[in-house]
């Protein structure tokens, strides 16, 4: 599709606020093409070389519904192999886009398929899982939304893809990925923003409700986020409704928001005309800072957050935890070196990282087994050690888990499919292996991902 055809098809789109109109509803796409692109990410100053589903915009907000098919023929025009995968959704194996695991590479010109009826509602994303550092960093990632089949209450809503990217002066790519910083905590973007633009300003009705996704589609950063507004309540965690009460993030409190997740946050607008709320973030050696603006527009509806019904629960299976059979898996640095063999789909060019003390042998690597094989209907906890110095987002494919416990905080009650592992701690995670196949399990820092810490879990 092209900028118009998003545009014209965005009116039917649930929420078209969500990231100034730019949406497309998934009963419209005809294609999604992957394309080259070019955008004023800092300035005037165009930055060319870029990757979208558009040659000049950022690739679009997906909107489906929950229980209804969405098909999505994914076309690359790139010279690179590619493949796109669905973040956080409980969908079919061969819909995960998930190269060599459960699909082939999309070479250049050729045309998949994604065909899926997403079971549960809520804040998701896509990016590429071939090529996945350049293609990422370039701008291939986009936000997807799946509507309650009724409206909760709100007014409009507000789509926050957060972004990074790595510029030079003049505005060209800087690369990728470091050594250095693939052996760290990653290599950090310069430049930051929301829907690819810095600062932005979006118009809500004041004294409307609004649903705010924020989106973490970063390759490296964890984001510490808190809201100026102090009517609101977080509502939704990577998808999934909250389950009693997790408390508002504060400049002293900062939220957490790593890398591959989602927040869905419930927010009064001001009342009257022109008044603001800012949702900020606190970067490493610099001060607060705002990263976007909401302003009040029109007279005030006068809603009042009480009046918001109840997200619904996505029918996600309580797992059983007295009869539950417990995997261990260990995040740390690797022994070994040897540079893996990623086929079409790219390599960085060493190791540094791995799960069990064994690093990924490459996408394309020959008799690969699982980390661990779990039994359809049966409950798993799973133990998540890391012994390094550096945060790990661990996001496992297919499946949701459920925290229980940590050796270093309090953990909210909340359903998710990524988990935040901070320096030196162990959590459990419990889940119900629900969904057969072969299901990548992996940290969502790219540089992390793709020398060595990653690797797949079976489930039959």
């Amino acid at each position: 599709m092209n900028r118009r055809e998003f545009l014209l098809s965005s009116a039917t789109a649930a929420g078209a606020l969500g990231m100034g109109g730019y949406g497309v509803a998934a009963s419209h796409v005809k294609e999604l093409i992957l394309q080259p692109a070019s955008f004023a990410l800092r300035g005037g100053q165009i930055t060319n070389g870029m990757v979208s589903l558009s040659p000049d915009a950022p690739p679009p907000v997906l909107y489906g519904q929950q229980g209804k098919v969405m098909r999505l023929p994914v076309r690359n025009t790139l010279p690179d192999y590619t493949a796109m995968h669905w973040h956080g959704l409980r969908i079919p194996n061969a819909m995960d886009g998930v190269p060599y695991l459960t699909q082939m590479p999309m070479g250049e010109n050729e045309l998949f398929t994604y065909e899926f009826t997403p079971p549960d509602a809520g804040t998701y994303w896509y990016h590429p899982h071939c090529m996945t550092m350049e293609q990422m960093a370039h701008g291939l990632t986009g936000v997807m939304v799946i509507a309650e089949p009724e409206n909760p209450g709100f007014d409009s809503e507000q789509v926050i893809n957060l972004r990074d990217f790595r510029l030079d002066d003049d505005g060209s790519f800087l690369p990728a990925f470091t050594q250095r910083g693939a052996a760290r905590s990653g290599t950090f973007g310069n430049v930051h923003t929301v829907n690819w633009l810095q600062n932005p300003t979006y118009d809500h009705a004041a004294g409307g409700l609004v649903r705010l996704r924020v989106v973490n589609t970063d390759t490296t950063r964890t984001y510490k986020l808190h809201l100026s507004a102090s009517d609101a309540r977080i509502i939704a965690w990577d998808g999934h409704p909250i389950e009693g009460e997790v408390p508002l993030p504060a400049q002293e409190t900062p939220l957490m928001v790593g890398p591959g997740q989602r927040v869905d946050i419930a927010v009064a607008m001001p009342t009257d005309e022109g008044q603001t709320f800012d949702l900020i973030v606190k970067l490493p050696g610099q001060p607060h800072r705002a990263m976007v603006r909401l302003r009040a527009i029109g007279q005030s509806q006068a809603r009042n957050l009480r009046e918001l019904r109840p997200l619904p629960t996505n029918p996600v299976a309580k797992p059983d935890l007295a009869n539950a059979e417990l995997h261990e898996f260990v995040f740390g640095w690797t022994p070994e070196g040897g540079i893996p063999d990623n086929g079409f789909c790219g390599t960085l060019g060493y190791n540094f990282w791995s799960i069990n003390r064994k690093p990924w042998p490459g996408d394309a690597a020959q008799d690969v087994g699982p980390l661990a094989t779990l039994k359809m209907g049966k409950t798993y906890v799973l133990r998540l050690r890391n012994e390094s110095p550096n945060t790990h987002p661990i996001h496992l494919h297919g499946l949701a888990f459920k925290p229980i416990r940590s050796n270093q905080r309090k953990l909210p009650p909340l359903m998710t499919d990524t988990m935040l592992l901070l320096k030196d701690e162990v959590v459990e995670i419990a889940l119900v292996a629900d969904n057969p196949g072969d299901w990548a399990f992996h940290c969502h820092v790219i540089e992390h991902q793709k020398t060595g810490l990653t690797g797949f879990i079976r489930v039959i």
